[in-house]
């Protein structure tokens, strides 16, 4: 148990808010639900989440300064944790219904319409987790999260260099493989929803509250 960690679920008019700060709280953190400036930013973890359009999620967390807030935390190397379309935002751009939006351009690459006989994809799925991953620590290869969405990165882009370590992938299918989660130091994202998959999501979520 994380106990007395302040994590901070930024409320910008998107996301399973409510159910992320339960989850949370479980895993024994002290949650604030808020968009305040100087909470989002001292907090000792900051959760986006996130459902619905590209658009209307960057819409809206530019209306709280939310990618600012964003930028400042990673600068500073604080963590951040996002979820679903919250992950997806952190990319360069998304593509839906042939407009492009601007996202948070954290990582390199686009969140496009995923190529599956099935849209969306709702449900339980397995994952395939690289090895080191602190994320998935403790959790069995088989073992599945709860998705639901249309469109994500179906292309890593970004690579090691000089002095910069390659961020763990991990990986998860549904007509075509897709981008499932995102460790890259302070920044760390799911496109599935942990807070709605049940003893699996808990565990990944009190992995994330121990890193902080």
């Amino acid at each position: 148990m994380a106990v007395g960690k302040r994590v901070v679920v930024l409320d910008y008019g998107s996301g399973n808010l409510r159910s992320a700060e339960r989850a949370l709280a479980r895993a024994g953190a002290d949650v604030t639900v808020t968009a305040d400036w100087d909470a989002a930013l001292e907090a000792d973890g900051l959760v986006v989440p996130g459902v619905g359009a590209f658009a209307a999620c960057m819409e809206g967390l530019r209306s709280v300064r939310g990618d600012q807030i964003v930028g400042r935390r990673l600068s500073g190397g604080r963590p951040v944790l996002g979820i679903c379309v919250g992950m997806q935002i952190l990319f360069d751009k998304g593509v839906e219904h042939g407009v492009h939006t601007q996202g948070c351009g954290e990582w390199p690459g686009t969140v496009e319409r995923l190529d599956a006989p099935v849209l969306p994809h709702m449900g339980w799925n397995t994952v395939t987790a690289p090895a080191g991953s602190v994320l998935f620590e403790g959790l069995d290869a088989g073992t599945r999260f709860y998705f639901v969405h249309s469109y994500g990165v179906r292309d890593w882009k970004l690579e090691a260099g000089p002095g910069f370590a390659q961020p763990l992938v991990t990986w998860a299918e549904h007509g075509v493989p897709f981008v499932a989660a995102v460790e890259n130091g302070p920044l760390m994202a799911t496109q599935f929803h942990p807070e709605k998959s049940g003893d699996a999501g808990a565990a990944l979520l009190a992995n994330w509250l121990h890193t902080l």
